[in-house]
């Protein structure tokens, strides 16, 4: 679920700025974060072809608005 996904990237920023940390780790860290955001990315744009899937009129326009 996208909410936890966000969460753990949450948690994984306040780490990052919160503490002193290896390099190592703080790479291993910031790899986490990076596939954490491609995720969250493909969520969000697979819910958006959703959406607009669902305005689609009958005729086949799209009727696209503002979300």
């Amino acid at each position: 679920m996208i909410e936890k996904d966000i969460k753990s990237l949450d948690e994984l920023v306040k780490k990052m700025e919160g503490e002193e940390l290896p390099l190592e780790e703080s790479l291993e860290l910031f790899k986490q974060g990076i596939e954490l955001v491609k995720k969250c990315t493909t969520t969000l744009e697979k819910a958006e072809l959703r959406v607009k899937e669902i305005l689609e009129a009958k005729d086949g326009s799209l009727s696209e608005q503002d979300l």
